[in-house]
């Protein structure tokens, strides 16, 4: 297991990078499928399990409807992961969607999706998990928000200084945190099912009438989406996957569908030991559920389960995450590319790319709050997701003669559902939370001209 993620630089020949005078060097390939299992479930299983379930509940009005977003926004997750996996087989590259991309729309489509990827995702999903981690850590202690925010902050340069002293101690990291983030889940499920008396099966039965309107549905969805967010990580590493063509597929797939059936479970158990108007409320929905199951003693070993669900996610998303500015300043595609580009020679990890990661995550956590960057994140990465789904059909047009042993099944209906659920759940974002959709597309759109700016300087 300790080969997730790995770095170790290659000491055997360096390759000469055609449009610099610089030397990059290559990456291992030493990922194997139980590893990259785990890191789709690690990554995946973070720490929106534990504090969506509250405004997926209150945006879908009823049990059954938030129950459904749960399922609906798994239908969209895999139907799109699964359309994904036969690009990805068939461009097997460092990257993920900003290689896909590259091959399928043309490197301007690429660097902006590799733009708002480091811009906007990876910080703003950094400085979201810190912040939920944080107020996890009030069970145990009070906090002011200055102290949280100041705590935030250090938990993500902990992080991201593991990460660049060692890259082996990284992996370490995701591996116990993986393993470590099951037991608070299978507690819950287990006990939340046998002993609630919540009645939810009774209360998804019941139906109820539903306050929500197809926009408010969609942001219930929007918001699963975030717990099932970050899957598509693995793909960052296909270049280093020991058979990409084999296991990337097995690897989405397996985990994605363990995840779907744990994700509708854990909601089931949690409205089963509390009301759900009462979840609806809770910004700790997860813990309220404990503390009722099991006083707050036992409690707060769940609590303490929580926190590290969270720092393993954060630990995976970091480590992922800063390939994409690093490989594309490596391809000369970012600004500064001299710098974050270069892989440190003392501890042989993309160093300036990590720091660089870690101040916009820090200026997140001052600026913003957990919805609001969460929302922000999902909306301007779905808006490249449904772009990359959309790829299949030119790569079953234009680029059908490259090997690959997977293809996506009942093509192209799968693709299609990805499609329509992605541009729903963008409309509705746009109808029910305007500003920061907006924002997101401003952001995107800057994109534009510093593209430009990059050719001009390091292509001319």
């Amino acid at each position: 297991m300790s080969a997730i993620l790995r770095e170790n630089v290659t000491e055997k020949k360096a390759v000469k990078n055609p449009l610099s005078n610089q030397e990059t060097k290559s990456l291992k390939k030493e990922i194997g499928l139980a590893d990259a299992v785990t890191m789709v479930v690690g990554v995946v299983i973070g720490s929106g399990i534990f504090f969506k379930s509250s405004s997926v509940f209150s945006n879908a009005s009823t049990p059954l409807l938030g129950i459904l977003a749960w399922i609906l926004g798994g239908v969209v997750t895999i139907a799109s992961a699964l359309t994904i996996t036969e690009i990805a087989t068939a461009i097997p590259k460092t990257g993920g969607i900003f290689a896909y991309l590259k091959e399928l729309y043309g490197e301007k489509w690429a660097f902006l999706f590799g733009w708002v990827q480091s811009i906007i995702y990876v910080p703003g999903v950094t400085a979201a998990l810190s912040i939920v981690f944080v107020t996890q850590a009030t069970f145990f202690i009070p906090l002011t928000e200055v102290q949280q925010k100041v705590l935030a902050i250090f938990m993500i340069f902990l992080i991201i200084s593991i990460n660049i002293i060692s890259t082996k101690l990284g992996s370490k990291v995701q591996v116990v945190s993986t393993i470590a983030k099951l037991i608070p889940i299978i507690i819950i499920i287990g006990f939340g099912l046998i002993n609630g008396n919540a009645g939810a099966v009774s209360a998804v039965a019941a139906a109820g009438k539903s306050t929500t309107g197809i926009a408010g549905f969609g942001a219930a969805i929007l918001g699963t989406l975030w717990a099932y967010d970050g899957w598509v990580g693995v793909g960052n590493m296909a270049g280093e996957l020991k058979n990409p063509g084999k296991d990337l597929p097995r690897s989405i797939i397996l985990g994605l569908s363990m995840i779907i059936g744990i994700y509708v479970l854990i909601n089931l158990a949690i409205i089963n030991i509390i009301p759900v108007h009462q979840v609806m409320a809770s910004g700790t929905p997860a813990s309220d559920a404990a503390i009722v199951l099991f006083g707050n003693g036992g409690a707060a070993l769940i609590a303490g389960g929580i926190m590290v669900s969270i720092f393993g996610a954060m630990n995976g998303y970091l480590m992922t995450g800063v390939r994409v500015p690093f490989a594309m300043a490596q391809d000369r595609l970012f600004p500064f590319a001299n710098t974050l580009g270069q892989v440190n020679k003392k501890f042989e990890t993309p160093l300036a790319s990590f720091i660089m990661v870690g101040i916009l995550a820090v200026l997140y956590v001052l600026s913003g709050s957990f919805e609001i960057l969460t929302t922000l994140a999902m909306f301007v990465v779905w808006l490249f997701f449904i772009m990359t789904v959309s790829g299949i059909f030119i790569l079953r047009k234009k680029f059908n003669h490259l090997p690959r042993t997977y293809k996506v099944p009942l093509y192209p209906v799968v693709p299609l559902v990805g499609i329509a659920g992605g541009i729903y759940i963008i409309a509705s974002t746009l109808i029910t939370d305007t500003s920061n959709a907006l924002f997101g597309i401003v952001i995107t759109m800057v994109g534009f001209p510093v593209y430009l700016v990059i050719k001009k300087i390091y292509r001319a």
